[in-house]
């Protein structure tokens, strides 16, 4: 069972707002190019596996492959962490 500090940090939002409209225009160009037929074969189940994914972790400002890496594009509060 995760403790709760753990659980904490899991739950915490990692991507900015930036980040998250740029999975979320990659995304979007990737599903324009499905839709009109110009990607097809593995590539295209490859790059809609990828649209997907960005799609979902830009919904819910979550990136779990931050989270070893401690990579968060969060701009920080300016009155600092509450305790």
């Amino acid at each position: 069972m995760l403790s709760p500090v753990t659980l904490e940090k899991l739950m915490k939002p990692n991507m900015g707002t930036a980040d998250r409209l740029i999975r979320t225009v990659i995304a979007l160009v990737i599903v324009a190019l499905l839709v009109t037929g110009r990607l097809s074969g593995t590539l295209a189940i490859v790059l809609g596996v990828v649209a997907v994914v960005f799609l979902v972790t830009s919904a819910v400002a979550r990136c779990p492959g931050y989270l070893p890496l401690g990579i968060s594009t969060c701009k920080e509060s300016p009155s600092g962490p509450t305790s």
